[in-house]
């Protein structure tokens, strides 16, 4: 913001010319008259800058550390209508656009963890080795989740979330991911007020 201060000056000059006496005792010349010479008031406005208020710093996000993912395959699929029923299970997948379809492989060394991100879609987690802890930022208490070798769990990838490995050995999982076509796989993002970790 700049505020504007006025700022005026003016000169004026006065000339006079003194009327001349002659040396017999004459008088004045009148003819002689004292010119007023006034330079006009000059005005302007002067921006004065105000101080501006301080940006708040944007939140930063939280990095990987001891976390390591590689993408193993991916697939393009155009919109899928899966129904399958048999044997008592069934199972629905159904998308509504081209779907990018990723394999990845996440390996997690002791005290490592994933950093917060999110993803623009749902992922099939499975713990193939060690053990892992996963804290998910729409639990009000952003409570851990212990899972071992063998178990998996769904990420709807919608909220933010963290893998960690607080074992005192190394672990990896696989995710297969659904996401749309074309977009970021992952996005990290600034720790949820909630998850103090």
């Amino acid at each position: 913001m700049q505020s504007l201060i006025k700022r005026t000056s003016a000169v004026a000059i006065m000339a006079g010319m003194a009327a001349v006496s002659g040396c017999g005792g004459g008088s004045g010349d009148s003819s002689s008259a004292a010119p007023l010479i006034t330079l006009a008031a000059a005005s302007e406005l002067v921006p004065i800058s105000s101080p501006s208020p301080t940006p708040t710093p944007a939140p930063t996000t939280v990095p990987a550390s001891g976390f390591s993912a590689v993408q193993q395959w991916k697939g393009l699929f155009g919109p899928l209508d899966i129904k399958s029923e048999g044997q008592g299970y069934d199972i629905k997948l159904k998308t509504k656009d081209d779907s990018d379809v990723y394999v990845t492989r996440n390996a997690i060394a002791v005290a490592g963890q994933s950093g917060w991100h999110t993803h623009p879609g749902p992922s099939l987690i499975t713990v193939t080795v060690g053990e892992i802890v996963a804290y998910d930022s729409d639990d009000p208490l952003c409570a851990p989740t212990h899972y071992t070798v063998g178990q998996g769990f769904v990420d709807s990838g919608d909220h933010a979330h963290l893998i960690r490995n607080e074992s005192a050995s190394p672990a990896e999982t696989v995710a297969v991911q659904f996401l749309p076509k074309g977009s970021a796989r992952r996005t990290g993002v600034p720790q949820p007020s909630n998850c103090n970790l």
